[in-house]
């Protein structure tokens, strides 16, 4: 395709794409199936590649992310985002109206918009020309962060305004909600326990926590979405009222809250309150309230502002999802990859017709912070489905009987030290035999890049765990073919074919082995350093964490963590035993030269003749090392069928290129 031809139809592409998103995220309606939605992108992703300078900032596949910040910049608001008065009771709400009349020397009933309130974190996009242009936070309400990058991977935010019937004006100032749905916090938070990550309080710390990332491509992983709730300045266009900006905005491909309503007086809008305060626990999103503004944009004018609030809105409040309660007892909760989370038991408190008696502390720190003790009445916080928090301490409560909490030096399980890596908040259990975690560790060490123990899934693991078959992986290398055969859904042949796959694990690279062993920050690529920095097992036992840490690609956090992991006299108990087992190490000789020592390969593409795994597998063992980016210490560049933006990027560097067959002959496969 000529240069000419591929600006066009990208350009179409781009609007194409722009278009479907409006209608899946804004109307709930889209008009192609995923399939089709990701071969359009995949189209455009290919255009860019082969011609880079079609690639802008707004394009939808930069939704992504980008390199990161080192800090953000400052966005001035042209119109200042000013916070709302709050209102807690239909009284008040109705002195607003009164307030509101008496100003305007009127009688006659006010038209109103209720708006849902949502617990998110409030920003402002830029649209210049129907292009977005900056984003920021609402920050103090006359400066906020800049906050561009991490907002365009926002899928629900447009990156070219759509031109219907009314075109985008030529500067338009939108402010919005950005929040977490609750399902999606839920699939979050489970996620960060996976990974072995402090959880997120709440959506709303989950969503502030996700926008203020330095680096976009960690926000791009995060499920955020926006509802936009009104304008600052615009150019080239007038709005009469916020009615007429709220169903104005979805025209131009910007989404606003469904249950908005127009209200003839302000008794509707206690009425609307009622209804969305008595249906808000069916709703996907968090919501804390209800905000009235007056309509008119000329009676907002008149009205004004007095401090730093409108006196044309506010924010009806719902009843506050809280309650008193005494701390019983505060318990370490082990959870499943080793974290330990502060847990406080109290006296039972109904809370929005649940009872409450555990609520969650988060880790030491935050304990500290709120000065959280045993014996302390607490005011403790539910909201939705979030697990029920302790939000501050009565002090005047106090009697001098109460005590302080200090995380356990040994795990409250299995008895192995805990420790606090620095620069984490959580404190963990480094017992490779912990009964809180076994499942988990036994996942791993059997995985395909671990002992790659064929036939051993998640299912068997649970039955052999919940029998009390094994306790840890060196219980592993004891089952019989009989032990196995008893199980549910285990045949005869299954069995064997497990006992074979245990004793083929038997002889693994000392990189495999300590990746297998899920020591917390060990990854493959750590492993691969660590193995190749000291090639005997026994001399882990005896190294120090400034030792490790000494070792070229080995930081602080890595050398306490395989410092403490190999000086826990459990763990080395289990090694011990996988070893009598006939575990034997497949330990290189330190003076041989391999042949692809000191090269490293970037793999791009589905390769035929084997997996990538495989591949790996080959450049590693003859001493190579394995990229997951381009970059100008990257020896080969290995391209297979469909390659990604690694291949344009690679071109671009001038990088070697070769093709699997030539990556065959260099490695000696045939």
């Amino acid at each position: 395709m000529a240069p000419r031809e591929a600006e066009k139809r990208a350009a179409l592409l781009s609007r194409e794409i722009e278009y479907h998103n409006y209608r899946y995220y804004v109307l709930d309606d889209p008009e192609i199936s995923d399939a089709a939605y990701d071969a359009l992108l995949k189209e455009l992703e290919g255009l860019e590649q082969a011609y880079p300078e079609l690639k802008t900032p707004n394009s939808p596949t930069q939704r992504v992310g980008s390199a990161p910040l080192e800090a953000f910049g400052q966005v001035p608001h042209t119109i200042p985002m000013l916070s709302l008065a709050n209102a807690m009771e239909a009284e008040a709400v109705i002195e607003f109206d009164q307030r509101v009349k008496r100003f305007l020397k009127t009688d006659a009933d006010i038209t109103y918009v209720a708006e849902p309130k949502l617990d998110g974190v409030a920003v402002e996009l830029i649209y210049e020309r129907g292009e977005l242009a900056a984003g920021s936070t609402r920050g103090d309400g006359f400066t906020g962060e800049d906050v561009t990058k991490n907002l365009r991977t926002i899928k629900t935010i447009p990156l070219h305004l759509i031109e219907r019937e009314k075109p985008p004006p030529e500067r338009l100032e939108v402010r919005g909600e950005v929040y977490m749905e609750l399902a999606d916090f839920k699939a979050l938070n489970k996620r960060q326990e996976q990974l072995g990550e402090p959880l997120f309080a709440n959506p709303r710390n989950a969503a502030a926590g996700s926008l203020r990332q330095l680096d976009s491509a960690v926000t791009a992983q995060r499920p955020l979405k926006l509802f936009c709730y009104g304008v600052g300045e615009v150019r080239g266009r007038t709005f009469e009222s916020q009615w007429e900006v709220l169903q104005t905005l979805p025209e131009w491909g910007l989404r606003t809250n469904p249950l908005v309503r127009r209200c003839n007086h302000v008794q509707e809008a206690v009425v609307y309150y009622k209804e969305i305060n008595a249906e808000r626990e069916k709703q996907s999103y968090e919501m804390d309230g209800v905000v009235i503004k007056v309509d008119s944009f000329a009676l907002q004018r008149r009205l004004g502002e007095v401090s730093r609030s409108p006196r044309w809105a506010v924010a009806y409040k719902f009843p506050a999802k809280e309650a008193t309660t005494r701390i019983i007892e505060i318990k370490a909760q082990v959870g499943r990859t080793g974290a330990l989370t502060p847990v406080a038991l109290m006296e039972p408190v109904r809370i929005g017709g649940v009872e409450v008696k555990r609520a969650t502390l988060h880790n030491q720190d935050e304990i500290a912070k709120k000065d959280i003790r045993i014996g302390d009445t607490v005011v403790v916080r539910r909201a939705g489905d979030v697990i029920p928090e302790v939000v501050k301490v009565i002090t005047s409560k106090r009697t001098g009987t109460e005590k302080r909490f200090s995380m356990p030096k040994s795990c409250p399980v299995c008895g192995s030290d805990v420790v606090r890596l620095p620069g984490e908040a959580v404190h963990r259990c480094v017992g490779i035999s912990c009964a809180a975690q076994l499942k988990g560790r036994i996942r791993h060490f059997a995985s395909k890049r671990a002992m790659d123990i064929d036939g051993l899934g998640i299912k068997l693991i649970e039955q052999l765990v919940d029998k009390g078959m094994v306790k840890d992986v060196a219980d592993l290398y004891d089952l019989t073919a009989d032990d196995l055969a008893s199980l549910e859904r285990m045949a005869k042949k299954s069995a064997e074919n497990l006992i074979k796959a245990l004793a083929k694990s038997k002889h693994p690279t000392l990189a495999r082995f300590l990746y297998a062993l899920g020591m917390r920050h060990v990854g493959e690529h750590i492993a691969q350093v660590l193995g190749s920095s000291l090639p005997a097992l026994d001399r882990f036992y005896r190294i120090s964490a400034e030792e490790l840490e000494a070792i070229a690609g080995i930081g602080p956090e890595v050398a306490q963590s395989v410092y403490g992991f190999f000086k826990d006299k459990k763990n080395r108990e289990v090694i011990k035993r996988l070893q009598k087992a006939g575990i034997t190490i497949a330990e290189p000789s330190a003076k041989r030269t391999l042949p692809l020592q000191g090269k490293t390969f970037l793999f791009t593409g589905a390769l035929e003749g084997m997996t990538r795994d495989e591949a790996k597998d080959l450049v590693q063992g003859l001493g190579g090392e394995v990229a997951t980016s381009a970059g100008k210490g990257v020896a080969y560049v290995v391209v297979g069928k469909e390659p990604g933006s690694k291949y344009a990027k690679a071109k671009e560097l001038g990088l070697s290129i070769i093709d699997e067959e030539e990556f065959k002959r260099l490695v000696g496969v045939k």
